[in-house]
């Protein structure tokens, strides 16, 4: 029995690493890109270990596009989507799971129901509207919708705002407090994990977000990174060296908020799935 079990182990761990090395390779290839000649990039057999390492490729690419001026406006999306989104869906979810009300269940199965639907079914109706309010070539489009609630990141909410003992409200709303006040003196710190989670969900939503920049702005003045990697590409080719060196340092934000946050991230997660 502990012959076999030491055998599952190291079955586990062999998977976990092919597992790991499949994922880690196209971030191991887009980091050594960035540092390759144009020459080196598409030799065959492949170059693995870049020589020389050709660091201009992240000075260029970085005066090639105004980079810190997209990055303004990438942050300023960014940060705007996740106050939202927090906002929003933390007051939508605490509705759907801690108050009572008749026709709740429905409307939750319609909140889901919403879910089904892809982007580009609504892409034109919401350009329309936007239009008439005037938002074209303004950040808001990209910003109002987070305060208006998004479908999933309620679910996730709801979910987890179910896991808290019913006691607890129950106790606050004795003592007479306000649904607004058990929201935020009960519920809220509470449901720190699950709240970090839609967080960092919509973070990298907005940060990597290229269809809606694409559509709602024209001025380059008022570019996203990720309208700016677009413009390393042209018809008479890529710059691919500088591409991918960009493409790194537009990356490194993320990576590095989800080390931060992962134990968060993932306690959010699964205690998200404890009650449905």
């Amino acid at each position: 029995m502990a012959k076999e079990s030491k055998v599952l182990r190291i079955a586990t761990y062999c998977a976990l690493i092919i597992f790991s090395v499949a994922f880690f390779l196209p971030f191991y290839w887009l980091i050594t890109t960035s540092l390759k000649t144009e020459d080196q990039i598409f030799r065959i057999p492949p170059v693995w270990i870049p020589h020389p390492l050709k660091w201009s490729n992240y000075t260029e690419g970085l005066t090639f596009v105004p980079f810190f001026t997209y990055l303004r406006n990438t942050l300023i999306i960014s940060v705007s989507n996740v106050i939202g989104a927090l906002l929003s869906c933390s007051l939508v979810a605490y509705g759907l799971a801690i108050i009572p009300w008749r026709g709740r269940d429905f409307v939750f199965f319609l909140l889901l129901s919403t879910m089904m639907l892809p982007y580009q079914v609504v892409m034109v109706p919401l350009f329309t509207i936007f239009t008439k309010l005037g938002w074209i070539d303004t950040f808001l489009p990209l910003i109002v919708p987070s305060f208006l609630g998004n479908a999933f990141l309620i679910f996730l909410l709801r979910q987890f705002f179910m896991s808290i003992p019913k006691d607890l409200t129950d106790a606050a709303r004795i003592d007479g407090c306000s649904e607004l006040q058990i929201y935020r003196g009960v519920i809220v710190p509470l449901s720190k994990p699950a709240l970090a989670t839609v967080a960092l969900f919509s973070f990298m939503g907005a940060w990597n977000d290229y269809l809606g920049p694409l559509i709602y702005l024209f001025d380059q003045s008022k570019y996203t990174l990720s309208l700016g990697l677009a413009m390393f590409s042209s018809q008479y080719g890529s710059y691919w060296g500088m591409l991918m060196a960009v493409s790194t340092v537009v990356t490194i934000p993320i990576v590095i908020l989800f080390f931060f946050t992962q134990r968060t991230f993932i306690q959010g997660i699964t205690m998200t799935g404890i009650k449905g």
